[in-house]
């Protein structure tokens, strides 16, 4: 009874860590393309519209096994172009520039999130698969071992509460 509840336990795990991913990849997938609209709204100078699109299109097409570090120069790039609090105070008195940062703003705050949710469950997962019953008895079947989805995600700080003038 004890193997059978752990296989369901198990299960469970792994189909929270499918639906985690998902949820994640489209928290991805939608900053990248914010980041695109903004890149090619000619709302930033040509120099940091270039930067920007090269990362958000590099990270959009990313294979699965280069998409951390994609991720992350896709952040690096959004805090290189949105660094100082003035930069984006101007970029927000631009017509259409204060939908932009507000649409930028909850997508940058979104994937932390997601992530951890993500990575929470990569790690009771493994919790669960490491006990010894687990793996003698092969409860995880053909499961591929879970991953956690490792990335720089910090956000702009002038994206930030904290970051944001007064």
């Amino acid at each position: 009874m004890y193997l059978s509840w752990t296989a369901g336990r198990l299960d469970r795990l792994h189909a929270r860590i499918d639906a985690a991913r998902a949820a994640l990849d489209a928290q991805l997938v939608r900053r990248a393309s914010v980041a695109m609209e903004l890149a090619t709204s000619s709302l930033l100078d040509p120099a940091a519209s270039l930067l920007l699109l090269d990362a958000a299109h590099a990270a959009r097409q990313a294979e699965d096994e280069h998409r951390e570090v994609a991720e992350s120069q896709l952040s690096l790039a959004l805090r290189a172009v949105l660094e100082e609090p003035e930069q984006v105070a101007a970029l927000r008195a631009e017509p259409g520039g204060e939908e932009a940062v507000r649409e930028l703003t909850a997508t940058v705050r979104r994937v932390p999130m997601a992530r951890r949710f993500h990575n929470d469950a990569v790690r009771a997962a493994r919790a669960v698969r490491e006990h010894r019953l687990v793996r003698y008895f092969r409860l995880a079947g053909s499961a591929p071992f879970p991953m956690a989805f490792e990335m720089d995600d910090a956000p702009p700080p002038a994206l930030t509460p904290e970051g944001a003038p007064a």
